[in-house]
């Protein structure tokens, strides 16, 4: 009899076993679900805080370019010298390069570029001394400790 209980007691235990170890498993989905969720949507809001970032400086940059060019085109008409319009040109590209990262295809260019790198370049992406380990985590945690005791 005792027999006979000791095994249903142990079948229920492993069944128990069997159904919290994949309760843990779906938890750990949902988990990393949710925290890929989150990551993504910070690296969304950070995204857009740069490319507000750049369109307000381009809105500045573009105002400046307007002015000194309409100074730059008043002092070749006032001097006759070529050298007053020297500035246009660099000027010019910089308010280009603004334009096409914020407003045209530069974003869509860039992305493609890091995609290539990704996949065709990967040693560039490799970290100085490997991707950190627990070990290597815990060793510099103790050693931190130590100093500052």
């Amino acid at each position: 009899m005792g027999a006979i209980l000791g095994s249903a007691m142990k079948e229920t235990m492993e069944e128990n076993l069997k159904k919290n170890q994949e309760f843990m498993k779906e938890t750990q989905k949902m988990q990393l679900g949710r925290q890929l969720q989150m990551q993504n949507a910070m690296r969304e809001r950070q995204m857009s805080m740069q490319l507000a970032g750049a369109r307000e400086m381009f809105n500045w940059l573009a105002s400046f370019y307007g002015i000194a060019t309409l100074a730059m085109l008043a002092g070749f008409k006032k001097s006759r010298n070529p050298a007053a319009l020297v500035p246009f040109l660099p000027l010019s590209f910089i308010v280009a390069y603004q334009a096409d990262y914020i407003y045209g295809s530069k974003m869509s260019r860039i992305r493609d570029d890091a995609e290539k790198i990704m996949t065709e370049e990967r040693s560039f992406l490799e970290l100085p001394f490997g991707m950190p380990n627990f070990q290597a985590i815990e060793e510099a945690r103790l050693k931190a400790e130590k100093g500052s005791s």
